[in-house]
């Protein structure tokens, strides 16, 4: 087991990973901006490193500063949280030339589900479900015209290298597909470098589930069960839940089989999620993330396990601690992403938080990196604070939720709290009865 980890991140997932190290009697080292001197990561971990100035370009995403602060306080190895430099294959290379383990996946791994086409032809080979699309990049207009006849419209185009709704643009019929295809390649050369697109059979009102899994890096995986993430404004989580409304038990033991099967053979190493659209019972995967994800505690809730802690133990070369059959989902847990945000257009809310008060109670856990006084700076991005809830039921978890959302105070700056009042109102969130189009059409109808 390793004696000192360095946590290349910062915020509530830092702070998250200090608290398995401390548990685990290992010692925690915390890098940060010198706009994050005052951060609590900072303040809560072992030991700190300052690795350059705001931009995250020149301290979090600092390759070499990293690596440098490692050498320095003579960390073992480096968990990368989420964000930042958690999937990028050249970090984790790095880091083996220098001798220092990556808590993740292979390099290789990182590699091939980086790359929206690679991913979706590997996951093809592995006998997970995909959606019928182009068979690789899209070069050109006229080829997008045949693609796009050949599975009919309406169809969305995606940046091979994208990510968070950037490069991604829906066209319902060739009259809109020229236009459509020409703004996702200039979004995508923009946002990525790249301008390669593909393109895909556009579902009419799916829900975006994920599938948990978890490999030991020889061969064996399992899977923990599912989350529904559908609640999602420009392709941005804001809300998540475990296990899905709609999802059967068979359906999750047909899908996480197939899933933890798949991820075995490609002998991958710690926690990635698979993600797909759901649609009239059937699965559609869209792409994999190698990473802890930022709603993994929705899955601990349910099933009662560490996943960082599975992380750092596998990282270090010991077996998983849980086998499939012992992997027993107990109630139900919900997530809402607390963002500094101002509503009704979600505009960045940086500045001074006053007063903070988290609430309690059984089945509240707040993971959040706020306190009174804290200067939330305007260099990063906007999430404060994850609300997660359990219950013995989806009512009992909506109920609490309601509940910790009252008790939950935040001033000094404007947050998505009132958003979740809100929704805890709606039937259709009620019923559990939601697409990936129903908040942006709420939002619509709503604000305007």
């Amino acid at each position: 087991m390793f004696d000192k980890i360095l946590i290349a991140n910062r915020g509530e997932i830092a702070l998250r990973v200090i608290r398995a190290c401390r548990e685990m009697g290992i010692a925690s080292v915390a890098v940060h901006s010198t706009a994050d001197a005052d951060a609590m990561h900072v303040r809560m971990a072992d030991e700190s490193v300052c690795i350059g100035p705001n931009p995250s370009s020149e301290s979090y995403l600092s390759i070499p500063a990293i690596v440098a602060a490692c050498e320095i306080t003579g960390a073992q190895a480096i968990h990368p949280g989420y964000g930042f430099l958690s999937e990028n294959a050249t970090f984790v290379q790095v880091l083996e030339d220098h001798g220092i383990t990556f808590i993740g996946p292979k390099a290789e791994h990182i590699r091939i589900m980086g790359d929206k086409i690679t991913a979706k032809d590997t996951a093809k080979k592995l006998g997970i479900p995909v959606v019928p699309g182009s068979d690789g990049g899209v070069p050109d207009f006229e080829a997008a015209k045949k693609a796009a006849a050949e599975m009919g419209y309406p169809v969305i185009i995606k940046a091979t290298a994208g990510g968070g709704g950037r490069g991604m643009k829906v066209a319902q019929s060739e009259a809109e597909l020229e236009i459509a295809f020409r703004t996702a390649r200039s979004e995508a050369k923009a946002a990525f470098g790249n301008d390669e697109v593909y393109m895909e059979k556009y579902l009419q009102r799916p829900r975006h589930i994920e599938v948990q899994i978890f490999g030991d890096g020889r061969g064996r995986a399992v899977h923990l069960g599912e989350r529904d993430c559908s609640l999602q404004r420009r392709h941005q989580k804001v809300f998540e839940e475990a296990p899905g409304p709609c999802i059967t038990p068979e359906q999750r033991a047909r899908i996480g089989g197939i899933c933890a099967k798949a991820m075995g053979e490609l002998g991958y190493s710690g926690a990635g999620t698979i993600e797909f659209l759901y649609e009239d019972g059937e699965f559609y995967f869209i792409e994999m993330n190698t990473r802890l994800q930022v709603e993994h505690p929705v899955t601990e809730g349910i099933f009662g396990v560490d996943l960082v802690r599975e992380q750092i133990r596998v990282a270090a070369g010991e077996e998983i601690e849980f086998t499939q059959e012992n992997l027993q989902i107990r109630g139900h847990a919900i997530e809402v992403r607390i963002n500094a945000e101002r509503l009704p257009n979600f505009a960045p809310c940086p500045g001074k938080i006053t007063q903070y008060h988290a609430p309690g109670g059984l089945g509240v856990r707040i993971d959040s990196a706020l306190y009174d006084g804290y200067k939330i700076p305007p260099y990063y991005d906007s999430l404060i604070g994850k609300l997660i809830v359990h219950g013995r039921d989806r009512n009992e978890a909506l109920a609490r939720l309601n509940r910790a959302l009252g008790e939950l105070i935040v001033d000094g700056v404007d947050t998505t709290i009132p958003l979740f009042r809100q929704l805890l109102e709606e039937p259709d969130i009620l019923k559990g009865d939601y697409s990936i189009h129903w908040l942006e059409k709420w939002l619509a109808k709503t604000y305007g």
